[in-house]
């Protein structure tokens, strides 16, 4: 498209629009994943992770759950629940410590 934008109309112009701001987003998005492998590569020339060096891995129990403390306990029937062994116990610890499973045999 090689126009004039004084010869569009509107309904051109936005579509044109639409068009310029998704490129934008798209170019952006490809401009960080370039600016991130760089930074890792940069990083591992130096023998360090990125995590390692931006902190990310220690940030990230704190903001990625709700307790920074390891689990304990692992749910039998569903291994992706997990306890700490801290605060109110889950409803599927105290549903298998009814059903006569015992505390250690959930221990991780």
């Amino acid at each position: 498209m090689n126009k004039d934008l004084s010869s569009m109309t509107r309904s051109e112009l936005e579509a044109l629009k639409r068009q310029v701001e998704k490129a934008m987003v798209d170019v952006a998005e490809k401009d960080k994943k370039a600016a991130l492998a760089a930074a890792e590569k940069a990083a591992a020339e130096h023998g360090f992770s990125l995590a390692e060096i931006t902190g990310a891995a220690a940030r990230k129990g704190k903001t990625g759950s709700k307790s920074s403390a390891p689990a304990k306990y692992r749910n039998p029937a569903d291994s992706s629940q997990t306890w700490t062994g801290k605060g109110r116990q889950p409803a599927w610890f105290k549903q298998a410590l009814a059903n006569g499973t015992s505390p250690e045999a959930m221990e991780i």
